[in-house]
């Protein structure tokens, strides 16, 4: 492959039939969703010793092209970003202006996902504190721009298992606030998910759905963890199961679901291309996928660009993202009744007749 062919970027607008259709994402992460813009207001505001220039800062914020593909160049910029949340009113502003972007690029239902125990150590805030700024704003922006928004709590693997029994407990306290999932994210090379099981297990007992990042960097065995011993309900990206066929039965036999992000997966070094990323084959082995966007921001991507990318590097046809577009509607965690209510309104919208 060319060193010079990147994915799309969001300097490149997607087909307008592309554009046009009612979307669904259910694996963004907040903090990887931040305008350059933003975060330059935020640290002139605060005086923050990080470059002033949208030249300067690019580097330290996002993955550019020529960047290093690897897990560690990646997750060094949450570093970084983590620093802009410094009260309340900033990771308000933050959760509107994602939102009001998602409704831009035509979606309807999203998940978003955050780190409490990250974006606390700056604001100065309790991790109930920051959870609650993120759903107040979320909700109300989400009403603003008719999207169907559901909240998930994310915990990362190499923080004190102490620390995630906190914030899962208060992920529990607020169900009645928009919170109804957990997410184990992170380093899953260096860090097991052994030390969170009897925690998940608790999660999911009182009513919380499960996803973990799985099989994005580790090898399937990773994947099959996730499902038979932590209950994973969905995959946070999972590409990695299909290099084991028995595991890929066992995925496919469990019906979970896999949050798909391509370009992610490419500009983090798990894929060499994209030409050869396995979301086909994923599909082929009878696995249910969701196209996701993971971190819009640092990837400078949209949920259109990553469909694009599926029709023109990955051969689908307009048809076939319609079709994962409803799948991911069924992937998401929202109740049987809720999904069922919104494929109807997707169905009529994406194809003009009624389910």
């Amino acid at each position: 492959m060319n060193a010079s062919y990147e994915p799309l970027s969001g300097d490149r607008r997607a087909p307008q039939e592309i554009l046009s259709l009612p979307k669904v994402d259910l694996h963004r992460h907040l903090e990887g969703s931040l305008r350059l813009e933003t975060m330059l207001e935020v640290i002139a505001k605060f005086d923050l010793d990080l470059p002033r220039s949208a030249e300067g800062l690019r580097p330290r914020v996002q993955i550019p092209a020529g960047t290093a593909r690897n897990p560690q160049a990646f997750l060094e910029t949450f570093q970084v970003i983590r620093l802009f949340f410094q009260d309340s009113e900033t990771i308000q502003r933050f959760v509107g202006e994602m939102i009001e972007d998602a409704a831009s690029d035509g979606i309807k239902v999203l998940e978003l996902r955050f780190t409490p125990a990250a974006i606390q150590q700056c604001s100065g805030l309790s991790i109930g504190d920051c959870i609650d700024a993120v759903a107040s704003a979320s909700m109300d922006a989400a009403s603003r721009h008719d999207i169907k928004l559901g909240l998930i709590v994310s915990v990362n693997r190499h923080e004190a298992v102490n620390l995630a029994e906190e914030v899962v407990q208060i992920a529990v306290d607020r169900m009645e606030s928009g919170v109804y999932g957990v997410d184990l994210a992170g380093d899953e090379l260096g860090y097991a998910l052994d030390p969170f099981i009897p925690l998940f297990a608790e999660a999911k007992q009182a009513g919380l759905k499960l996803t973990i990042h799985a099989g994005e960097w580790g090898a399937a065995q990773q994947v099959a963890q996730a499902i038979e011993v932590m209950g994973a309900d969905r995959i946070g990206h999972g590409v990695r199961v299909l290099e084991d066929s028995v595991i890929t039965q066992m995925a496919r036999s469990s019906a979970v679901g896999f949050e798909v992000s391509p370009t992610s997966n490419f500009k983090t070094g798990v894929v060499k291309d994209l030409e050869t990323h396995p979301l086909s084959e994923m599909i082929d082995a009878g696995l249910k996928v969701a196209i996701t966007t993971d971190d819009p921001s640092i990837f400078n991507t949209t949920l259109s660009q990553e469909h694009t990318l599926a029709v023109e590097r990955l051969g689908f046809s307009i048809e076939t993202i319609k079709g994962l577009t409803l799948q991911a509607l069924q992937l998401s965690f929202f109740t049987e009744k809720e999904r069922n209510m919104l494929e109807k309104v997707f169905t009529a919208n994406i194809w003009g007749r009624e389910s």
